[in-house]
């Protein structure tokens, strides 16, 4: 190649990368949406979203999701299409979101935690355990998710529980901890 073809190569690189940085930042009162995560069509994500990732951590949103103010999202983590999360969500890495999940206010997916140490340091090893929700499910407000659960298509969880155990699909399961209440048709 010539030198100037070198230069319009370069241009024309740089004139892409610039293209993509836009994409990321549109709309501009959505939330900033870093190199290694992958946003659908029509999601809209409120300002003051995060989304943490690295390449080796990435987050995938799927289309026609809205994701409201003040939620945390870490990488890596998956949420399908439809989604609606609403405002103060926590969601650790290592959760993955199917479609048409509705998740309430004050929501917290936990997938993290610890092994029981010694005396002298009780919160032992860091450990990690997937999180699962299943399609057309919807978590209600202020409950909490805990690692190592997978919740089932079409279920509802209660306002204010607490998961620690799998999630039969079309079930409706509440309290601390979260019990069966009844099968959903």
């Amino acid at each position: 190649m010539n030198d100037s073809a070198t230069e319009m190569e370069q241009l024309r690189l740089q004139v892409e990368e610039l293209a993509s940085a836009v994409r990321r930042l549109q709309p501009r009162d959505s939330a900033w949406i870093p190199p290694h995560a992958t946003v659908g069509d029509n999601v809209k994500l409120a300002g003051s979203v995060a989304l943490v990732c690295r390449e080796a951590t990435p987050i995938l949103i799927g289309d026609d999701t809205n994701i409201y103010r003040n939620t945390e999202i870490l990488g890596p983590a998956t949420i399908g299409a439809r989604c609606m999360i609403n405002r103060d969500g926590y969601i650790r890495a290592g959760t993955t979101i199917h479609d048409d999940v509705f998740i309430g206010p004050f929501v917290r997916l936990i997938t993290d935690g610890h092994q029981i140490g010694s005396p002298g340091k009780r919160a032992g090893t860091n450990q990690t355990q997937p999180i699962v929700i299943g399609a057309g499910t919807w978590i209600g407000a202020s409950s909490t998710i805990l690692g190592g659960v997978t919740i089932g298509e079409g279920c509802i969880v209660a306002a204010g529980s607490l998961v620690n155990k799998d999630v039969p699909a079309n079930t409706l399961v509440g309290g601390v901890p979260a019990k069966p209440i009844r099968l959903l048709a």
